[in-house]
């Protein structure tokens, strides 16, 4: 069973404005000290970055490689599976370390904007293979037949073939953009990202004509619905799901009334 942590919390004005983080932590057996190594992403992870980026100024040619820069070394010094996410006027900041996913749903199309570390990913297979390590198959593949992610935090006892090394990906935010969705792999395990961004874009949608939002954001429909879908197609691991509406300026009024059903 995997310990799961989330956060979401104000950001620092710097390099760039931006508005918040999120981010879904999830912890596996195989870790040490997993609830530990939860624990403290979800509440110092945002700090530790915050600290590499204002340890010396950023010029506007250099601050995508910046953010780069925080974010491994803010990973290595957390040091489980983890996945940020920055949401800034103009741009999506999002990095990843683990098997969580992240997609973008737009108004007519579902855009991933991770992708998953898993041993058998050809890039990562040549990585693991390069360092002596193997991939073997026993219920799927698995580092040294243990681990079923190539990348993750608090496993220093299996490195280098496991590594806190986080890929970032930057986005340019338009005004397609509906919601940003980002989950640990009991969602992805039952459903792929196209089916995912149809439900969020169709319950989107029924909010938006009755105007309701009810006592929940549409974010928080959304990822409760989906949570709901996830475990009906009985996912077999834990789910943790959290949506950015990318369109907080919905215009609704309150009900008791909450959609509950996203067919």
């Amino acid at each position: 069973m995997k310990a799961c942590r989330a956060s979401l919390a104000k950001a620092q004005p710097r390099p760039a404005p931006y508005h918040k983080r999120a981010g879904p932590v999830c912890g596996h057996p195989a870790s040490l000290g997993e609830n530990e190594v939860a624990d403290f992403c979800a509440k110092k992870m945002h700090g530790v970055i915050a600290d590499e980026l204002n340890q010396e100024g950023v010029d506007e040619h250099e601050w995508q490689q910046k953010w780069q820069e925080a974010f491994c070394s803010g990973f290595r010094k957390a040091d489980d599976e983890v996945m940020t996410d920055t949401v800034a006027s103009e741009m999506i900041i999002l990095s990843n370390c683990g098997d969580s996913r992240a997609v973008l749903c737009k108004r007519t199309q579902t855009i991933p904007l991770t992708v998953d570390h898993k041993p058998d990913r050809v890039d990562e297979l040549s990585r693991i293979e390069g360092e002596g390590g193997r991939v073997i198959n026993w219920y799927g593949a698995r580092v040294l037949g243990v681990l079923a992610m190539s990348r993750a935090i608090g496993d220093r006892y299996m490195s280098p073939y496991i590594i806190p090394v986080p890929e970032v990906t930057f986005m340019t935010r338009s005004e397609e953009d509906e919601c940003l969705i980002l989950a640990s792999d009991g969602l992805w395990d039952v459903m792929s990202n196209d089916e995912v961004g149809n439900v969020a874009r169709r319950l989107l949608r029924q909010i938006s004509k009755s105007k309701i939002a009810g006592d929940k954001s549409p974010a928080q429909v959304v990822a409760d619905n989906l949570t709901a879908l996830a475990g009906r197609l009985n996912s077999s691991d834990n789910i943790l799901i959290i949506v950015v509406d990318l369109k907080p300026k919905r215009r609704l009024k309150p009900s008791t009334e909450i959609l509950s059903n996203p067919d």
